[in-house]
C-alpha cells in the first residue's frame, strides 16, 4: 500500500509539473492556453476581410463623388441640371460631406489629327474651366454654412452595365419572392389553403357529406 501511494504521489507531481501545477494551485495558464481567444482571431479574420472590401468601398466612394462630362454641356464648362443636382446631394450628405469632389477629365474634347499636340492643352484648359465651375456653385451653395471644398480631376473609367441584364435581374428578384402562410395544427386549415378541385382532405369529405 505504502509503495502504491508512493507511485500515486510521484505520478501527481509528475502531472503537476508537466501543466504548470504545484501544490498551492495552478501557475503558467496563460503559456499554456489562449486567454484570449475566440476574440484574438475573430479580430484577424475581421481585418482579413476588411482589408478586401476597404479598397472597394474606397473607389466606390471616389466614383460617387465624381462629376462626369455629362453632367456638363459639351465642350464647355457649363453645369446641367443634372450636375446641379448631383453637387447639391454631395453638399447635403450626412452626417457631414466630404470635402473633396472630383471631376472627369474632359473626354468631350474633338481630336485633329493635324494637330495631336492641341487636345492635350485644350483637355487642359476645359478641365481647370470646369473644377472652377463646381468650386463656385458648391461655394454658392454650401459657403453660408462655413463648409469648403476641394475639386480635384481624375481620369476613372465609367463603372455600369447595360440597362438590359439590370433590368432582368431585378424582373427576376422580383418574381422569386414566395410567401407561404404558416401552417396549422389540423388538416382543415391546410385543405381550405391548399386545397382545390383535387384535393383529397377537406374537399372530398365536404363533398360527400352533401
Amino acid at each position: 500500500m505504502k509503495g502504491f501511494i508512493a507511485k500515486a504521489l510521484g505520478g501527481a507531481g509528475l502531472l503537476a509539473g508537466a501543466i504548470g501545477c504545484n501544490w498551492w494551485g495552478i501557475e503558467g495558464y496563460s503559456d499554456l492556453v489562449d486567454p484570449c481567444y475566440p476574440q484574438r482571431y475573430e479580430f484577424a479574420a475581421r481585418q482579413e476581410v476588411l482589408g478586401g472590401v476597404g479598397p472597394q468601398m474606397s473607389n466606390g466612394h471616389v466614383l460617387d463623388q465624381t462629376v462626369w462630362n455629362t453632367y456638363f454641356e459639351a465642350g464647355t464648362d457649363k453645369l446641367m441640371p443634372g450636375g446641379l443636382a448631383k453637387l447639391g446631394q454631395l453638399a447635403r450628405r450626412r452626417p457631414a460631406p466630404d470635402p473633396i469632389v472630383y471631376i472627369e477629365t474632359a473626354q468631350d474634347i474633338a481630336y485633329d489629327s493635324a494637330s495631336p499636340d492641341k487636345m492635350a492643352q485644350a483637355r487642359k484648359e476645359l478641365d481647370q474651366k470646369r473644377a472652377d465651375a463646381v468650386q463656385k456653385y458648391l461655394q454658392a451653395y454650401a459657403g453660408s454654412r462655413g463648409m469648403s471644398f476641394q475639386v480635384l480631376v481624375h481620369d476613372p473609367n465609367e463603372v455600369g452595365m447595360s440597362a438590359i441584364p439590370a433590368a432582368q435581374s431585378i424582373q427576376r428578384s422580383n418574381a422569386g419572392a414566395v410567401g407561404l402562410l404558416p401552417g396549422g395544427g389540423g388538416g382543415g386549415g391546410g385543405a381550405s389553403v391548399s386545397g382545390g378541385a383535387g384535393a383529397s382532405g377537406g374537399g372530398a369529405s365536404t363533398g360527400s357529406g352533401r
